[in-house]
């Protein structure tokens, strides 16, 4: 395979990966994403302003999660979001601080 099918290939499976946690399963608490994989919908989309800045394309954290969430963050937590148990929130800390930041 040719580096620029790769590329087209990778794409669209992260667009489809983009579409199921947009659509198809938004009863998937971040939460329970950050838990069991390590990253959530904020990673993602942190992960998307982190790669447009690589190309020079400056795109602020709220711009990079209403493209990911497909709506603000507001709407989306209003609409999806559900309040997590103190075992749940525990977990997080645990995920977060071993995933998220920098262990440098």
């Amino acid at each position: 395979m040719d580096q620029q099918t790769e590329i087209e290939i990778q794409a669209a499976a992260f667009r489809r990966l983009q579409e199921h946690l947009m659509k198809d399963r938004t009863d998937v608490q971040n939460i329970d994403l950050m838990n069991l994989a390590g990253f959530c919908r904020n990673c993602l989309a942190r992960w998307y302003q982190e790669a447009a800045a690589e190309q020079g394309i400056e795109l602020g954290k709220i711009e990079a999660r209403e493209k990911y969430y497909g709506m603000t963050m507001d709407d989306w937590k209003s609409k999806y979001q559900t309040d997590a148990n103190p075992e749940k929130q525990a977990a997080f800390e645990v995920a977060f601080k071993e995933n998220v930041t920098d262990k440098s």
